[in-house]
């Protein structure tokens, strides 16, 4: 099975893309490059549309990397009968859900800079996000964390990708919040995420440019998850995804 070429990561925000198809397998389809996020770190794969020169349109259900090839595979809705390897297609991003998941990934790293905890867990989807934190006897307060976190957000700071040798996390294993997964090190890089001057940390998830571009946000609940674990929910403020 063929590789995609990751375009989501050189333009996290272009919506269309045409290019060719490099395999297909039943309902399953891998395309010379993508836009389309691939399910990981806690965010959804992306879904949308492909459009094929004769007229017919194929939505696109999900997005996952194959466990195998690590291929990028785009799930349709039926199979695409009559779309071949080497045909040309357009594919066409459901784009409010992917800006979505953009704003609430990158708050969530501005939660985190405010939680000098562990990272246990976490997930997200265009409605709300949810970390999860080994707080121990940190008091969590909904509250401030709410102000705290809109503050951030209305610094504007901008928001930066870095890819590093993979050396540097050992010996710098502060940089992983993640207690119980690693990030991946592929071909020996890491890809570190800087929200200005407030969070650094590897990530391989899409962002927003800036984080005025999240809008207001709250703490909609904290609640336990065991002795020491507590989760800590975000939802946009205006309750829409825009």
């Amino acid at each position: 099975m063929n590789h995609s070429a990751p375009v989501f990561y050189q333009d996290p925000y272009q919506k269309v893309l045409t290019t060719t198809v490099s395999s297909i397998q039943d309902r399953n389809v891998v395309l010379a490059e993508t836009i389309f996020y691939p399910t990981g770190g806690g965010q959804p794969g992306d879904t949308g549309h492909i459009n094929v020169s004769n007229g017919n349109q194929f939505t696109i259900t999900n997005t996952r990397k194959d466990r195998e090839s690590d291929a990028i595979v785009h799930e349709v809705s039926e199979a695409p009968l009559d779309l071949q390897p080497g045909d040309t297609v357009t594919v066409t991003l459901d784009w409010s859900r992917r800006y979505a998941h953009m704003r609430m990934h990158t708050c969530m790293h501005l939660l985190c800079s405010l939680i000098p905890c562990g990272v246990t867990g976490g997930a997200l989807t265009a409605d709300k996000g949810r970390l999860d934190f080994d707080m121990g006897d940190f008091d969590a307060n909904k509250e401030l964390l709410t102000q705290q976190l809109n503050a951030l957000i209305g610094q504007a700071e901008p928001i930066s990708i870095e890819c590093l040798e993979a050396s540097v996390l050992d010996t710098n294993p502060e940089l992983v919040r993640t207690m119980s997964v690693q990030p991946p090190r592929g071909a020996g890089k890491i890809r570190m995420v800087r929200a200005g001057a407030t969070d650094y940390q590897p990530c391989g998830g899409t962002h927003v440019a800036n984080t005025r571009e999240i809008g207001p946000v709250r703490i909609n609940k904290i609640e336990n998850k065991g002795q020491r674990n507590k989760r800590v929910v975000i939802v946009f403020s205006n309750g829409e995804k825009q």
